[in-house]
């Protein structure tokens, strides 16, 4: 773990020193940032593990979200998230989509300096001590209380955004 920046993706660093948010670095191999293998290479649990997941709802144009839920759980995009973009279908975004939108990579997806979408958090997410989320690539996490989390401007705490898996 590491205190320096110099590994995170750059609008990743940026918005995090913008907006005062307190964290830690976790760099990790970029072989293993998928949750199930990052958490038994290093030792987290799946149930402090945070994913970014982007959703889109189809619309014309199509509406994005990013959601934030907790590894233990998937995201119910067919009655929360659809509700919330206003559509009546919904599904996740492609790994090109979610790449051109947030300019970051698969595995290393976080809510932390996205465009202009909605950002959704799980109710649960808050519930942890610690949590650990993506940090724009596939070689580093980023590591915090997620209360942090509500420092992030038009964020929206869901309840039930996660559902088991069954």
């Amino acid at each position: 773990m590491t205190n320096t920046a110099a590994a995170l993706h750059p609008t990743v660093e940026e918005f995090l020193q913008k907006f005062g948010l307190v964290y830690k670095i976790f760099e990790c191999d970029p072989d293993f940032a998928d949750t199930a293998q990052f958490c038994e290479k290093y030792g987290f649990s799946e149930g402090q593990s945070a994913n970014t997941i982007v959703v889109a709802g189809k619309a014309d144009p199509l509406k994005f979200c990013a959601c934030v839920i907790l590894a233990t759980t998937k995201v119910d995009v067919n009655r929360k998230v659809c509700k919330l973009l206003g559509v009546k279908k919904g599904s996740f975004a492609t790994g090109d989509q979610t790449k051109e939108l947030t300019g970051m990579q698969i595995g290393g997806v976080t809510p932390f300096g996205l465009p202009d979408i909605p950002i959704y958090i799980d109710s649960a997410v808050l519930a942890v001590s610690e949590a650990i989320l993506g940090g724009g690539n596939r070689s580093t996490k980023v590591l915090l209380d997620p209360r942090e989390l509500l420092k992030i401007p038009h964020v929206e705490v869901i309840e039930s955004l996660g559902i088991p898996k069954n």
